[in-house]
């Protein structure tokens, strides 16, 4: 839609308010009651009217002593100018969200163990920028519903159902096949997932109580089913038990790159690796984000984007 200049008009501005007028009019199937809602004078409203309809040389409403109707261009224009107005208001509070200073409390959620690594130590960087702003958290081994728990930001690693969440990618990571490099030497590295028969196998149940493992045959991924000789129900004990040599173990990388950077942890299969696990910021607000969540998600996704740790490359192990 088009609103062509005219020289009735004074400014932009004055063309915007007529169009705010109008629309008000049909909302209210009425001039007397847009006056009243609006605070101005009908005959105003009445002239604000007909000055949009000269300018477009179209005519809005039909007019009767107990009614008010829009006319076929008069429906048409109304969807159109509703439109410029909620995406000017739009506009404008986000235009206020980017620059106002974050207040208020914030609330994060994710992972146990990726909220100790990563999320903690940002938090601390990002409130030290912002004093007016407080924080909580939601460590949890689970997918936790936003909007059922009141939270602003989550950080969620795999593939993102269809939701109405925002989401940015800030990094990925892969499933990896670790042991303690005094293991391997006693036991033998695995050369095929059909090896692991032959190991002791430490399974975490943090998210899964299954004991399957996923990797890369050929295009496909495949399914394997382990016996594990210790199931734990947290990441962290799967960890201890591997360094301290009892067995091999799955997690995603980030878990054990530190260890597996300082030589404490060794990767096995992987050629067999499945394709990598995408890591994404998400959160329920949409153009009109509030300003501490604004800031939050930039701020936290550059970040989690330059740790190589969650770069689901920079980390693979020479095979």
């Amino acid at each position: 839609m088009a609103i062509y200049y005219s020289k009735k008009w004074n400014s932009y501005l004055d063309r915007f308010h007529a169009l705010g007028v109008f629309v008000k009019v049909a909302e209210l199937n009425g001039f007397s009651a847009a006056a009243r809602h609006l605070n101005m004078s009908p005959p105003t409203v009445t002239r604000l009217v007909s000055m949009l309809e000269d300018s477009l040389g179209l005519r809005l409403f039909v007019r009767t002593t107990r009614s008010v109707m829009l006319t076929d261009g008069g429906r048409r224009f109304f969807e159109d100018a509703r439109r410029i107005l909620m995406e000017l208001e739009e506009a404008e509070r986000a235009a206020v969200g980017s620059y106002a200073e974050p207040t208020g409390e914030l609330s994060v959620t994710s992972s146990v163990l990726f909220g100790r690594m990563f999320v903690t130590p940002i938090l601390g960087e990002f409130l030290d920028l912002y004093p007016k702003l407080s924080s909580r958290t939601l460590y949890v081994d689970r997918v936790v519903n936003l909007i059922d728990e009141g939270l602003d930001v989550g950080i969620r690693i795999g593939k993102l159902a269809d939701s109405s969440l925002m989401a940015v990618r800030c990094g990925a990571v892969r499933q990896v096949v670790f042991a303690a490099p005094s293991y391997l030497d006693l036991r033998g590295e695995p050369d095929t997932p059909d090896d692991l028969a032959n190991h002791a196998i430490i399974n975490s149940t943090a998210l899964h109580a299954s004991a399957q493992w996923y990797f890369r045959k050929g295009e496909t991924v495949v399914t394997k089913r382990v016996s594990p000789r210790i199931s734990m129900n947290t990441n962290d004990a799967v960890i201890e038990l591997a360094l301290k040599g009892h067995g091999i173990g799955r997690l995603l990388s980030y878990q054990v790159a530190p260890y597996i950077a300082d030589g404490r942890l060794k990767t096995v299969l992987n050629s067999f690796e499945p394709p990598e696990v995408p890591i994404h910021l998400v959160h329920q607000e949409g153009r009109t984000v509030s300003a501490k969540v604004r800031a939050f998600v930039d701020f936290a996704a550059k970040r989690l984007k330059s740790d190589p740790f969650l770069d689901g490359f920079k980390l693979r192990p020479e095979s």
